[in-house]
């Protein structure tokens, strides 16, 4: 198996006036990762910050922070060369945003970045399946995206379930009311890239909580191997 268990902290739930403080203090607690939600107003009728944010947040915090783009924007297409200039790493769009998810994966690895694709509880798994092949990370949504704060939607884990089983090796990420409660559920049936907001930044002891979301899903790959 080639993945592993990555714990990205969502940074829209930090205190937004110390933003790059945050970072670094996620980063020091043991983040694998920074998960960046970018929304326009738009495909979600929240709106979030854009490539000039990241270009700032990646001068302040140098090239070691991984970022992982979350671009639920309606035209994912205009955002590619600007986020890969800002120093995205990572670049996830929605399956429902665009016409041609082929072309737009083409255009993302062309521009330096990995592909993630990212689909929203309504939509089926299987749709997302003909690019699974084509992309480094699979993201199945847990709540509708937006907002922060909403209740974990179990009913999701049979897509994650299943993109294990017919993509063995494939990363795939859950976001969405995850944290100590609910990581479990999102270990055995397959995740291992987490993110979570509010349960690490709003903690009193990140570096714990952190550690105990990736300890569940390390455990939950290593019973994986053993069974096969």
């Amino acid at each position: 198996m080639a993945y592993s268990a990555k714990i990205g902290p969502s940074i829209l739930s930090s205190d937004l006036s110390c933003l790059g403080s945050e970072c670094v203090r996620m980063m020091a607690c043991g983040a694998d990762y920074l998960h960046l939600d970018v929304m326009d107003g738009h495909f979600v009728p929240n709106i979030t910050f854009g490539h000039p944010m990241v270009k700032c947040l990646r001068d302040s915090l140098g090239e070691d922070p991984f970022f992982d783009m979350h671009m639920m924007v309606s035209r994912p297409e205009q955002w590619v060369k600007p986020m890969a200039a800002a120093g995205a790493n990572q670049y996830t769009f929605h399956l429902e945003a665009t016409t041609n998810p082929g072309n737009l994966i083409k255009e993302i690895k062309e521009s330096g970045m990995k592909v993630g694709l990212a689909i929203k509880p309504d939509t089926t798994v299987e749709e997302l399946a003909p690019w699974a092949n084509q992309i480094h990370m699979a993201l199945v949504m847990t709540v509708e995206p937006g907002f922060g704060g909403q209740k974990f939607m179990e009913d999701m884990m049979p897509k994650v379930r299943w993109l294990r089983s017919m993509f063995p090796s494939l990363d795939i990420e859950v976001d969405g009311g995850v944290g100590p409660d609910t990581i479990h559920k999102c270990a055995e049936a397959g995740a291992n890239m987490i993110v979570s907001g509010s349960a690490v930044i709003g903690s009193d002891d990140p570096r714990s909580v952190i550690t105990l979301l990736r300890t569940a899903v390390a455990d939950a790959i290593q019973k994986r191997s053993l069974d096969r």
